[in-house]
């Protein structure tokens, strides 16, 4: 989209918000345009990010996104500490969550183990996984069923295995290439159901 008629403010938002996930250059013009005319939607939606920005943190536990330190799942002691479920994304934790069938710990990688990315096990947050296994019996991947979920499940089941733990994937009711995040509660809560050994 050519912004050579826009001022110069206008075409920084709409060169901004063209860089979220999903939205294209057009989609960014409406955005914008809309935007300038609703000043307090436009208040209000600078006011809600900076506060996302500056209050969320990661917890020091499972690395999940939180407002307090550790999260309100790491200090419940509702779940099983002896269930971990390892996960890529923080929006992966609320997919399992709306199941309402897990009931143990999670640990957030920040993303999966991809070489062509450049992405290595340093890049993900298994350093902080090791420590948090005592007293742990099953460890659960719950990936996307992906390639590159694949190789990470493998990389951690070589990883964990030797420590005596219980290593399970979720079952391939979900849709090979698909994501947590756009799959529906009952086809994640029979993934969970019928998980497999590693």
């Amino acid at each position: 989209m050519d912004f050579l008629y826009y001022p110069q403010p206008l075409s920084d938002l709409i060169t901004s918000l063209a860089r979220l996930p999903g939205i294209g250059p057009k989609t960014a013009g409406r955005l914008a345009f809309y935007l300038l005319q609703q000043p307090q939607v436009a208040d209000n939606l600078a006011q809600a990010i900076l506060a996302a920005k500056n209050g969320i943190r990661e917890c020091s536990l499972c690395c999940n996104f939180t407002d307090e330190d550790p999260c309100l799942i790491c200090r419940s002691s509702q779940r099983d500490q002896t269930v971990l479920c390892v996960v890529e994304h923080p929006r992966d934790v609320v997919s399992l969550e709306k199941t309402g069938e897990f009931k143990g710990l999670y640990h957030v990688l920040h993303g999966i183990l991809s070489p062509l990315e450049g992405i290595g096990p340093d890049q993900l947050t298994i350093a902080k996984l090791l420590p948090r296994l005592e007293g742990v019996r099953e460890v659960i991947m719950a990936v996307n069923p992906t390639v590159e979920g694949e190789a990470t499940c493998l990389y951690l089941s070589k990883l964990l295995k030797p420590l005596g733990l219980q290593v399970t994937r979720l079952a391939h009711g979900l849709p090979v290439g698909g994501d947590l995040e756009y799959t529906d509660e009952v086809t994640i809560a029979r993934a969970l159901e019928n998980r497999r050994a590693l």
